[in-house]
């Protein structure tokens, strides 16, 4: 993996030595390496391929630090996308993904409190419970948070196997957001499989506001949406989405697969800002941030 683009405006230090700044603890996986400064030319060894450390990705991707009036909620998505706009492939994304991009995936999960995912998604991707990772423990722990993320699954009418493991075998107890006009029997199924319901709208569906306000208020601030793309089509137009992290695959795959983002399109497009970008074989990950 290369770096194209700036990925933190600190400098670090070299492997052999602590980062600026550093109390010891550190990111996971081992320690930073190169020195970055937005504006500054780049060091030879970022423009070499060489497979980034868990550390290093942690570091490049870490959430925002609180401000004077605390940690206040920020929505990440993560998505991939081929070069002519296909999200996924025979309504899948892993055929357009890649190894490295899976672990960016995994780095984003072990950032965040919750993972938000529509219905859908969950059906189409098989979706199965967030687990522990031990790469990850010692800074999770540092930063207040459980073992492993929460996924947050957004239904309208919850319509949902709650047989399956994301429901049965979690490790931290799966939640469903759905709206108050929703039916009482799927509630009441979903409670019986051990979620947690939490009523985010005033009709059937979910109000993104409410959804962000509500995770908020359980103490999930540190959020993270994987779609699918009628859900963040819905975020980007209720104009609740901080940051989007996407993987640009080389890929062609012509049809009609969705985009990343569905559903009715904004009035004046939202404008986002490149935070970072990275390279390796063809495929380029992106940041970008709401300005």
């Amino acid at each position: 993996m290369r770096r194209l683009f700036p990925v933190t405006d600190e400098t670090a230090a070299r492997a052999s030595g602590g980062a600026a700044g550093d109390d010891g603890a550190g990111a996971p996986g081992g320690s930073w390496v190169g020195e970055v400064r937005r504006g500054a030319g780049f060091p030879g060894d970022d423009l070499v391929d060489r497979e980034w450390s868990l550390a290093e990705l942690a570091a490049a991707y870490a959430y925002p630090e609180p401000g004077p009036g605390g940690r206040q909620p920020w929505l990440r998505a993560n998505m991939v996308s081929t070069l002519d706009g296909a999200a996924q492939h025979d309504g899948r994304s892993q055929p357009i993904s890649t190894a490295t991009d899976m672990r960016i995936f995994g780095t984003l999960r072990a950032l965040a409190d919750v993972v938000l995912v529509g219905a859908e998604t969950v059906r189409q991707e098989g979706y199965r419970p967030a687990r522990a990772r031990a790469e990850f423990a010692q800074a999770r722990e540092a930063a207040g948070q459980g073992p492993a993320p929460a996924i947050a699954v957004v239904s309208a009418g919850l319509g949902l196997d709650f047989s399956l493991p994301l429901f049965t075998s979690p490790l931290v107890p799966t939640l469903i957001l759905t709206g108050a006009a929703a039916a009482p029997d799927r509630v009441a199924a979903a409670e019986k499989a051990g979620t947690q319901v939490v009523i985010a709208g005033d009709g059937v569906g979910v109000d993104p506001v409410r959804a962000v306000q509500a995770l908020a208020e359980l103490g999930h601030t540190r959020l993270l949406t994987e779609g699918g793309p009628r859900m963040l089509g819905q975020l980007v137009a209720a104009g609740v989405l901080d940051e989007l992290c996407l993987t640009i695959s080389p890929m062609l795959t012509a049809g009609d697969a969705q985009r990343i983002a569905g559903g009715p399109s904004v009035p004046v497009p939202k404008r986002f800002e490149l935070i970072s970008l990275l390279e390796e074989n063809g495929f380029l990950f992106s940041r970008y941030r709401r300005t």
